[in-house]
């Protein structure tokens, strides 16, 4: 004779394969989102270095200084101000910057 409890067995394990299958769907599309953002922000510092170099020391400055932060100068405008577009695994990243004389006060 089956009682209640013995028709039930097993029940919990779909529910857990599904819990555990939906983590991981979550965990790789985390970890993407992750990548991307980190690849972003070093794109974006690689230009506002190379953009900063480049006012104040011409294109080659700005190339040396992509280059250091592992970017590669994609496009440079002299100026005033100056533009630079460089490249990291793939992100593009955009940065304006001009030289200013400070002379202070006076």
């Amino acid at each position: 004779m089956m009682d209640g409890r013995t028709r039930e067995r097993g029940q919990a394990l779909p529910l857990v394969a599904l819990v555990v299958a939906v983590t991981l769907v979550l965990a790789v599309v985390v970890v993407g989102v992750a990548d991307a953002v980190i690849d972003r922000a070093a794109a974006q510092t690689a230009a506002d270095a190379a953009a900063l170099a480049g006012a104040a020391e011409g294109r080659v400055a700005a190339e040396r200084l992509a280059v250091e932060n592992g970017a590669v100068l994609v496009s440079f405008v002299p100026g005033p101000p100056v533009e630079v577009v460089v490249e990291v695994d793939g992100r593009r990243a955009i940065a304006r910057a001009e030289k200013r004389l400070d002379f202070g006060d006076r």
